[in-house]
């Protein structure tokens, strides 16, 4: 007789998502994820598995929800400069303000974290790097193609700078760092870009 859970695992998740976003793995124990879901150990080893498996579901969980679809839109933005302007606005917003100001960005605190030599982390960490700077990348040659950019500008490497960019907003918010002084950094990133296409 096949075994009949008595909850959600999905919403068990998303609770596990928020608890090691907010907290991170290394301050998180397995008591911790207890007392946030309210299941039992025995349920959440059926489910999950161990710690380190929960926090890799759950961090693929939230590249998978809250990532990628942002990375999609901008990629598939066709309005260059512009759509990665409103791309950082966004991000500075639901780093600085609402229920999730302060806590960053899972996969950026991941980053900085112990955590980011498991080897399976570290997979979840480089492809999630690869679909962000692919996504500016792309945001770029749109912007090139309508001449939004300073001539030399070389779209691959002005995405890496981005990239790099979007790991700094996330860990500066996370330390406190004020929304207007992120949004002026950015502003002058974009400038030096392409000038008042930036705008």
């Amino acid at each position: 007789m096949p075994d009949i859970k008595h909850f959600d695992p999905d919403a068990a998740l998303e609770t596990v998502v928020r608890l090691f976003w907010r907290q991170g793995v290394a301050s998180t124990g397995i008591q911790d994820v207890v007392t946030a879901t309210g299941l039992n150990r025995s349920s959440l080893y059926a489910t999950f598995g161990g710690k380190q498996e929960l926090y890799l579901a759950a961090l693929r969980r939230y590249v998978e929800q809250r990532s990628r679809p942002v990375f999609r839109r901008l990629a598939e933005d066709e309005r260059g400069l512009p759509a990665i302007a409103e791309f950082f606005a966004g991000l500075i917003d639901a780093r600085c303000s609402g229920e999730y100001a302060g806590w960053g960005c899972m996969v950026s605190n991941a980053h900085a974290g112990a955590d980011n030599s498991d080897p399976e982390v570290r997979a979840v960490l480089d492809r999630h790097h690869e679909e962000l700077r692919d996504a500016m990348h792309a945001a770029l040659v749109t912007a090139r193609a309508q001449g939004q950019l300073v001539p030399g500008c070389d779209p691959r490497a002005a995405a890496d700078v981005l990239a790099l960019l979007a790991y700094g907003v996330n860990l500066r918010s996370r330390a406190g760092a004020d929304a207007r002084d992120l949004s002026r950094t950015v502003t002058a990133a974009l400038a030096s870009l392409g000038g008042p296409a930036a705008a």
